[in-house]
């Protein structure tokens, strides 16, 4: 299977994914998480108390709160911002190469793949990367 392919079935799946994704997390969390700018800041919290850090992220058990969790936050920016799902297959020096990205979201300048953000987000435990990111696009 092409990764266009794969890509094409992780868009079928967006929406039974999510729902998955949500699902898992806990009530007091999900029920806040409205795909607003200031719902990525309480998912953002979450995945700060869950993981210390990146390396804890990797191991194959949490790669659907991590595919969740970017779902999510790819999501919330489409609602805001508009944009659309791809995937970009045909450069392999990108850093963002096979991952889906966003892209056609408004005053948009650089790329944005909502999978980075999540470890980022982790990484640099700020609590607002993900809201600060989309609220610098307003």
């Amino acid at each position: 299977m092409s990764s266009e392919d794969k890509f094409e079935y992780w868009l079928i799946e967006m929406d039974h994914a999510l729902a998955d994704f949500l699902a898992q997390l806990p009530p007091e969390l999900s029920d806040r998480l409205n795909y607003t700018s200031q719902s990525l800041d309480e998912l953002e919290g979450w995945l700060m108390r869950r993981y210390a850090n990146i390396d804890e992220m990797n191991p194959q058990e949490i790669a659907l709160i991590v595919d969740g969790a970017a779902r999510y936050i790819g999501e919330s920016f489409r609602r805001v911002l508009g944009g659309r799902w791809f995937i970009d297959s045909s450069d392999e020096d990108n850093a963002y190469h096979g991952l889906p990205q966003l892209g056609g979201c408004r005053n948009q300048t650089s790329q944005i793949c909502p999978l980075k953000m999540v470890t980022a987000a982790v990484g640099r435990r700020t609590g607002n990367f993900s809201r600060t990111i989309l609220e610098n696009h307003l």
